[in-house]
């Protein structure tokens, strides 16, 4: 048997999970372009999607990757310190539907909601931060 998971990792583990899903409909759109088999076949691997949103979603899923590089090390840091407090657990919540957000509006393209979807997941994580610095 497992012990529960702190709020922390629970939303580390669904912020990775999510992350590692967001390809999906961008190779889907890949699939519709060009066909399964010179999809999968992927003779060209750097072709650019005729959708907008699809080439959108990869810029943004790019994004979610570089940001949960930062992120995992936070939250994986606040669990080995033994700081997790309601606030790191917040964060690390807040972290998730922001970048949730912040790949939805992007993909959508909105300019200034992603923006500020981005900037709330970056003050997430200055909150992990600052708690492992012992400044909040």
């Amino acid at each position: 048997m497992t012990a529960p998971l702190t709020s922390e990792l629970f939303w580390l583990v669904a912020t990775a999970t999510m992350t590692g899903l967001f390809w999906i409909p961008y190779i889907v759109n890949r699939m519709v372009e060009h066909g399964l088999w010179p999809a999968v076949y992927n003779r060209q691997p750097d072709t650019r999607p005729r959708a907008q949103w699809a080439e959108r979603l990869m810029r943004a899923q790019a994004n979610a990757v570089e940001n949960l590089v930062v992120f995992a090390p936070l939250a994986l840091a606040v669990q080995i310190a033994g700081a997790h407090t309601a606030t790191t657990a917040s964060a690390c919540m807040v972290y998730f539907f922001a970048r949730l957000a912040h790949v939805i509006i992007y993909t959508a393209g909105i300019p200034v909601l992603r923006t500020l979807a981005f900037a709330v997941g970056f003050f997430a994580q200055m909150v992990l931060a600052l708690t492992l610095l012992g400044l909040i």
